[in-house]
């Protein structure tokens, strides 16, 4: 199904226009959380990271920065619940550190929906069913985003990713980004059961 002419003709040309028109409408959002976070951790208020994106290809993810580089004295980052700043908490619970990908889905390397770009470590986990979600772009939204977030299991997570690659259609991402706006001020699936984040993905969760 990800070979419809939505897909394959109109939904590029859909995300450019509406990436362009948010950064252009957000910008005041956007410089405003910027210095903020300047401020903040006293230098860079973003983050960047390598993820695979569309047939597993690696591109560098853009996002705000919501955590320090605090490493334990084995010089070993901490755990994300003690990385996590009190203004970095704000920031991720209304979704606000995502802003900065309307920048990837500008250059290609991600759509407005799609399945989330996660960690490059977790390529060689999948099994051929789950890395089926990579043959379309990655999102700033998607499917199990808005069913869910860090709060389901990893297994749900990939069925949902794998059932959107099947029925990717107009009608489909509408409806994901009219509930990811619905969704945009609820926190309770943003973290994790007990993490800040959702919990790394071994091969077997």
């Amino acid at each position: 199904m990800h070979n419809t002419f939505y897909n394959k003709y109109v939904k590029r040309g859909l995300d450019i226009v509406i990436a362009l028109t948010a950064l252009v409408v957000l910008s005041p959002v956007f410089l405003v959380v910027t210095l903020l976070l300047w401020i903040h951790f006293r230098g860079n208020p973003f983050f960047l990271q390598r993820r695979p994106g569309y047939k597993g290809k690696i591109f560098t993810i853009y996002k705000f920065r919501t955590m320090t580089n605090t490493c334990d004295k084995d010089g070993t980052l901490r755990d994300d619940s003690e990385r996590l700043t009190g203004l970095g908490c704000r920031i991720r619970k209304t979704s606000l550190d995502e802003l900065p990908q309307l920048l990837n889905v500008l250059t290609g390397s991600m759509s407005l929906v799609g399945p989330r770009p996660l960690l490059e470590r977790y390529l060689p986990l999948y099994t051929p069913e789950q890395m089926r979600r990579h043959d379309v772009r990655p999102g700033i939204t998607g499917w199990a985003q808005c069913h869910g977030r860090n709060a389901i299991s990893w297994q749900t997570k990939f069925e949902m990713d794998v059932w959107y690659v099947d029925h990717i259609s107009f009608m489909t991402d509408l409806r994901i980004v009219l509930t990811t706006f619905r969704c945009f001020f609820r926190t309770k699936d943003v973290h994790g059961e007990n993490m800040s984040t959702m919990e790394l993905f071994n091969g077997y969760n």
